[in-house]
């Protein structure tokens, strides 16, 4: 016998578990089963592709046994089993970096937090709370020695050889008070009927029922009930299936106590034969935003489990989808990389992404649906503008905006129908907070003229909007561009501008290289001053994300135009005053506080300061 200390994260992870999760203790038994049928599933295609497990006789199923007086409750399988590696690997550390997401993402929300469980791959740990010890018997198939690893779940655990005729996994249950109600054999059947009554494998449940004879003579009989459907559930007849039947299996593949939003069910004959059933969550995955996310679709080749870790299946932006792709066109034996490149996976994938937004696009047609919708995954939707060009004329339908002329997030098309009639160009405002965008100078023009702007304040906007040259005829155009107010200038804009040449001239000399170039603005009404950036430039916004992304070289460098107004006091006034010895502090703070409306720093808050006081001190 070995005897072995959990790695730390184990040990958090089982205290958290054993004390907080009392209230939703019932989700071990799912997480055992759902173990047991992926080690059926691996057994299952190796027995299928696999020349050395061809030989083995092969009889998936999953067995429950309780002993009332014994305490104890037993879930044995006929899958893949494990060997000592296994057993230390598995069941005494946890490599994967979830298990650290599943620490912080606790909530102390019971409900919540026992689904997180099954989402972070963490659920065999659960059984430490009806158990104050667990065995775990276990031989690999085509191996010879068997092992029984054994915990209490708090000093650690011991892993030792022992004689077994059977390979699978049996892991009995040394029952707690916690764990007595498991027991029973209406317990056990309702809570399989509620997680794993779709598991692909039969569940048998044994146990023993006293039977009375008319002489009030009493026998025990042992009786053996299979105790879930065991189909593949997308398979079936759609006409048959109920959205209970939907929502309950959905709860099954995805670990998620919440119905999903929406779900899509498909069943393809002909050039390719394949069934898809997707889900969308009602909220994002805790992981939607990490690297390392988990993929939700399961690939199945007739009904043969093949892999969910595929990230391939689905783009990445529609990584939040839950669900099953089931093909008859494929060889079992599909290795990950055939699956990179398979055309047979490429067409199915092209279909299934545009079956789900056809369906998204549908939901967009009812107001509140759409509006849950894009508050939990519009970030991900507006990613496949810049991902997905097969797609994006209907994600340009999908995205939405907040906007200078609704409370609510508006879509091209409502922004389309609010143009007015000689308009040509979408305008759009990016590079701060809403109240930021809202306030800015930049807008001033168009508030005037009546015309709406899209504020897109989300970090996102600025790199997707790049990706979008045009909405149908419609040019899209950023109000921080110098170009932008062309279309909207009048003869009373020109004679203005004309009357500043020799003042701009004499600020571009103050200036000098800290912008490229300075001009008369069109788009100020109420303010002296603006920054904007060659319509041939990065924003200002874009370089400051692009450096915090340590991404700086990959963006050239680039500097501010500045636009005064020529109907400000400020302007006119500094007009009379080009001789003055305060002019050249004038066009700094000129050009400084253009930059800070902005939300942009400046290179020297000190100099800023010792002008502005300058200043203050000669009109004092």
């Amino acid at each position: 016998m070995s005897k072995h200390n959990f790695q730390t994260e184990v040990s958090q992870l089982l205290h958290l578990i054993i004390h907080s999760l009392y209230s939703q203790k019932e989700i071990f038994l799912r997480e055992l089963i759902s173990n047991a049928s992926d080690a059926l599933d691996k057994l299952k295609y190796l027995t299928l592709t696999d020349k050395d497990f061809k030989s083995i006789s092969f009889e998936p199923q999953i067995n429950i046994e309780f002993d009332k007086d014994a305490k104890t409750l037993t879930i044995q399988d006929t899958g893949i089993g494990m060997n000592e590696a296994d057993l230390n690997e598995h069941l005494g550390t946890i490599a994967r970096s979830g298990t650290k997401n599943f620490l912080q993402n606790l909530s102390g929300d019971d409900k919540k937090d026992s689904n997180l469980i099954g989402q972070f791959g963490v659920g065999f740990y659960s059984c430490f709370m009806v158990a104050d010890k667990v065995q775990v018997i276990s031989k690999k198939a085509n191996d010879s020695k068997a092992f029984m690893w054994e915990s209490d779940g708090k000093s650690g655990y011991s892993i030792s050889k022992i004689e077994s005729d059977d390979y699978g996994t049996k892991i009995v249950l040394f029952l707690n008070d916690n764990g007595t109600e498991y027991t029973n054999r209406w317990s056990i059947e309702q809570i399989v009927k509620k997680y794993s009554n779709h598991i692909s494998f039969p569940i048998y449940l044994h146990y023993s029922e006293e039977k009375t004879d008319e002489k009030d003579n009493t026998t025990v009989e042992d009786k053996t009930e299979q105790i879930n459907a065991a189909s593949a559930f997308w398979k079936q007849p759609k006409s048959s299936l109920k959205k209970e039947d939907y929502n309950s299996f959905y709860s099954t593949i995805a670990n998620d106590y919440q119905e999903p939003m929406h779900y899509v069910h498909t069943q393809a004959e002909g050039a390719l034969d394949y069934t898809t059933l997707f889900y969308i969550p009602s909220v994002a995955p805790m992981d939607m935003y990490q690297p390392d996310y988990n993929p939700g679709v399961k690939l199945y080749v007739k009904r043969v489990f093949i892999t969910d870790d595929e990230k391939e299946l689905m783009p990445t932006y529609l990584r939040f989808v839950r669900g099953i792709i089931d093909t008859e066109d494929l060889p079992l034996n599909v290795s990950r990389e055939i699956l990179q490149q398979n055309k047979v996976l490429s067409k199915i994938r092209s279909n299934s992404v545009k079956k789900i937004l056809s369906e998204i696009e549908k939901m967009a047609t009812e107001a509140e649906k759409y509006k849950s919708f894009f508050e939990q995954f519009g970030r991900p939707i507006k990613e496949g503008l810049y991902q997905d060009h097969e797609n994006k004329d209907i994600l340009l339908e999908l995205v939405r905006f907040k906007s200078t002329k609704s409370d609510d997030l508006v879509s091209f098309a409502d922004y389309e129908s609010r143009m007015q009639s000689d308009q040509k160009t979408i305008y759009y405002i990016t590079g701060g907070t809403e109240n930021t965008l809202r306030n800015s100078p930049l807008l001033e023009m168009y508030k005037t003229k009546d015309v709406e702007v899209l504020i897109l304040d989300d970090e996102i906007d600025e790199i997707i909007i790049s990706s979008v040259p045009k909405y149908k005829d419609f040019s899209l155009k950023s109000v921080t561009h110098s170009d932008a107010a062309e279309e909207l200038k009048d003869e009373t804009d020109k004679d203005a501008e004309k009357s500043v040449k020799p003042l701009i001239k004499k600020i571009k000399k103050v200036l000098g290289d800290q912008v490229k170039d300075v001009m008369a603005s069109t788009r100020l009404t109420n303010s002296p001053s603006c920054i904007v950036t060659d319509q041939n430039d990065p924003s200002a916004q874009l370089r400051e994300m692009m450096k915090a992304m340590g991404q700086s070289n990959n963006i050239p460098e680039s500097k501010p135009i500045l636009e005064i107004n020529p109907e400000h006091s400020i302007v006119k006034r500094l007009s009379s005053m080009r001789k003055n010895k305060a002019f050249n502090n004038i066009c700094q703070l000129l050009l400084d506080q253009a930059l800070l409306v902005e939300g942009l720093k400046l290179e020297n808050p000190a100099d800023f300061v010792g002008r502005l006081n300058s200043v203050l001190e000669e009109s004092i």
